[in-house]
């Protein structure tokens, strides 16, 4: 995915190609397709399929960084998109989330490594690192591959949360700078 809805992409020639969508709309359909056909050519889905739809500005974020986030899951069934089991998109609240710190499922701390601030990807995830055989009583049924569209909308880098002489203000004992315990790290704007 390239700026002003482009896209590139090389065959098994190694041939480059390069494709010009009419609308951003036009561009991302696109590449959701690329996404959910990659997930049905391969035998067995063991880690996460992501497809950037927009690139965003930034820096990519990494473990540590802290996120808010608009999303929506959808099932993957019948080798395609199922029913929306979850999503804050409509809603007021975004999803708050710091990233390597296991309090989302697995596929998503991988999956949304490397956004960027106003990046939307697509993410598309096994059973193993969703909700796996448990899955999540009357919303998720055991062994589901589950499907993202992920919006990164506000960026707090954890490199960013260190004292004014430059020292973290973390505890001596965690290996990564984290933000103050009173506050998350995003201003109460």
């Amino acid at each position: 995915v390239q700026p002003n809805n482009y896209s590139t992409f090389y065959d098994d020639q190694r041939q480059n190609w390069s494709i010009m969508f009419e609308s951003e709309k036009a561009a991302m359909d696109f590449s959701k397709q690329v996404c959910i056909a990659k997930c049905n050519s391969s035998p067995v889905l063991e880690s996460v399929l992501y497809q950037d739809l927009l690139l965003g500005e930034g820096q990519g974020v990494e473990g540590g960084d802290s996120l808010e986030v608009a999303y929506t899951g959808w099932l993957f069934q019948n080798n395609g998109l199922g029913q929306v089991f979850d999503s804050n998109v409509n809603k007021d609240k975004l999803l708050r989330l710091k990233l390597g710190s296991g309090k989302v499922i697995k596929g998503w701390e991988e999956g949304m490594m490397g956004m960027k601030k106003g990046g939307r990807r697509y993410l598309i995830i096994p059973p193993a690192l969703a909700y796996g055989a448990q899955g999540v009583a009357g919303r998720v049924p055991p062994d589901s591959t589950l499907v993202f569209e992920v919006e990164v909308r506000r960026v707090k880098l954890a490199k960013e949360c260190s004292g004014s002489d430059g020292l973290s203000v973390s505890s001596r004992d965690s290996p990564a700078p984290s933000p103050v315990p009173s506050s998350d790290g995003f201003s109460a704007d």
